[in-house]
């Protein structure tokens, strides 16, 4: 949203906990700002988790005409409320711009978001500028604690031949994703916008294959997991479309930050992107679209002064002291996705053709290589440029599919044999915790070879470049939870319970303030009675239900990323 390394807005620790009053600084311009001033309409869909303790935080504050979805990390799929993780507090969280959304109960998040971005496409108003869409699916995010997994039995029974009944959830949480963006992107050839459109759908981290909301999710084979400096937290999943795209059809191998997307669209919009100012990000849309070699030479993964790692990549090495955890996901973590317990089922590449996505985009090409045809019979000069920037696409093939799947899949070093990393010599062996860690990417990816022994050189010249970037580092803005959050208070609904004025909705109903304020308790204290409170439970209680519940075009599409580090707009007005 900001163009910025997390080092330089305060988020590099962990995440807003929702009972915290802190979120991404308010001097800070958003991509929904930038495009706004430039006549954009912006709306946002679903996950927001950039603070709303105050009103001012909220989307509809920071540049969004509107906003339909929730303000935390995350929500049960039907009754829409959430859970706190550390201490019992529990709310509804769903609204419309600052509007609680009572009718939302009992609907599947999903859906209900996929019915938002649909109907956004078709009320737009194409007269009065271009569109920026920002859809945060919850999916496949777990829910809340009781019941993470979540999807409806029918798209359950699809995934029957799968006997772990998280991962069986897991594949019908994404397969319903996947139904989301083929419903998007049809709505968009509906609307006539698709031809001068860009669709970004990426990943904003690697999996929680276990532990805190995990939700079973593989990184395989890479290292590590979300919330991890290895490769298997932050390299991401990302595919971009487009007929504006000059070459197509192709895994990317240059390399990426999640901070690039802001200058990359505002230049893809015909905008000088240095009006943006001093930002991290940098413009990638001729690179990606030429296909030329990334201008970005250098990422910072994250500084983490609080847990006491930090990781740097630059062009084939990448850079790791310390870790997260206590070392607990410094391992190789997850299904194979080559093997299955259950039946095994055959890649099936006519799925992927005939998906609403597949069906929508095909169709799309078809009409526009008929089109150019048509326009390079007139023309003189036989060319089949249509004039607006964009090319004929390539028709999508069980080929080409199958190439792309090929393209990127991710090889560990030959060198290394993934049941022998247990046993790597101390030389090459890695403890972060004792000594900085170096590996060459490129090569070996699944990072099983430490040289930081053998490239001394190379280690002491990014251990300066990390020197660097502490000088510019902001202190994390992290600030203890306040029980004054609690929507115990706020008629079981999280609000802004830091403004002045607490009821941003009438139909809130305040329950009156407890004459000794909550606050002279200690966050620390409550979160001793509520450990005490669960061993109490967990000796009355001896078992805990946990019911499961999603496939994807683009799950099926781009099994693993190649190259890009996904870590969290022209005169033509792209959409």
């Amino acid at each position: 949203m900001t163009g910025k390394y997390p080092t330089h807005t305060g988020m590099q620790h962990l995440v807003i906990l929702a009972p915290e009053p802190w979120g991404l600084p308010l001097s800070e311009r958003l991509m929904p700002e930038y495009l706004k001033s430039a006549g954009y309409a912006t709306h946002a869909i679903g996950k927001w988790h950039l603070g709303f303790h105050r009103r001012e935080y909220t989307p509809t504050y920071r540049g969004f005409d509107s906003h339909y979805g929730y303000w935390n990390g995350y929500q049960d799929y039907y009754d829409h409320t959430m859970r706190a993780t550390l201490v019992p507090y529990k709310g509804y969280d769903m609204r419309r711009n600052m509007t609680i959304d009572w009718q939302a109960r009992g609907l599947y998040s999903t859906d209900l978001f996929t019915n938002e971005a649909v109907r956004v496409i078709e009320t737009h108003d194409s007269e009065k500028g271009p569109l920026f869409l920002y859809l945060a699916h919850l999916a496949p995010h777990t829910g809340n604690p009781e019941e993470p997994f979540q999807a409806p039995d029918e798209e359950v029974a699809k995934f029957a031949h799968i006997e772990d009944p998280e991962r069986r959830m897991y594949a019908a949480m994404v397969s319903k994703l996947d139904q989301s963006v083929g419903d998007v992107m049809a709505a968009l050839r509906t609307r006539g916008m698709l031809h001068n459109s860009v669709v970004l759908f990426m990943s904003d981290n690697g999996a929680p294959t276990f532990g805190v909301h995990s939700n079973r999710g593989s990184n395989f084979p890479l290292k590590g997991m979300k919330e991890s400096p290895w490769e298997g937290g932050v390299r991401g999943v990302a595919a971009l479309w487009s007929p504006l795209l000059h070459s197509t059809q192709r895994v990317s191998n240059q390399l990426m930050h999640i901070a690039d997307w802001l200058p990359t669209f505002y230049s893809a919009a015909g905008l000088d992107v240095r009006d943006l100012g001093k930002i991290d990000g940098i413009d990638m849309w001729s690179t990606l679209s030429e296909n030329i070699p990334s201008p970005r030479l250098e990422i910072l993964h994250n500084i983490d002064p609080i847990d006491d790692y930090a990781a740097l990549r630059r062009g084939d090495w990448k850079y790791v002291t310390g870790t997260t955890q206590n070392g607990k996901v410094d391992e190789w973590y997850g299904e194979s996705g080559l093997d299955s317990k259950g039946k095994s089922q055959k890649y099936d590449v006519d799925m992927v053709l005939n998906s609403k996505v597949g069906i929508t985009i095909t169709g799309f090409t078809t009409k526009l290589q008929l089109q150019a045809k048509k326009l390079a019979r007139m023309s003189q000069n036989g060319s089949t440029d249509k004039g607006d920037g964009s090319k004929p696409l390539k028709l999508l093939s069980e080929m080409a599919v199958m190439s792309l799947r090929h393209q990127a899949e991710v090889h560990c070093n030959k060198k290394s044999s993934m049941s022998s990393l247990s046993n790597t010599s101390s030389e090459t062996a890695c403890q972060p915790r004792e000594a900085p860690c170096l590996f060459n990417i490129r090569d070996d990816p699944c990072e099983t070879t430490n040289l930081a022994f053998s490239q001394p050189l190379i280690l002491h010249s990014l251990e300066e470049s990390l020197e660097q970037f502490k000088k510019t580092m902001v202190k994390p803005l992290n600030v203890p939870g306040d029980p004054m959050s609690n929507p115990t208070y706020w008629n079981d609904t999280w609000v802004n319970w830091k403004d002045d004025t607490v009821t941003p909705d009438d139909s809130i109903k305040v329950l009156p303030l407890p004459t000794s304020p909550p606050s002279t308790l200690s966050f620390m204290t409550v979160l001793s009675l509520i450990i005490a409170l669960s061993i109490v439970t967990a000796v009355m209680k001896l078992s805990v239900n946990v019911t499961p519940q999603k496939s994807s075009f683009f799950s099926k599409f781009l099994i693993k990323p190649k190259q890009t580090d996904i870590s969290s707009d022209q005169k033509g007005e792209v959409q």
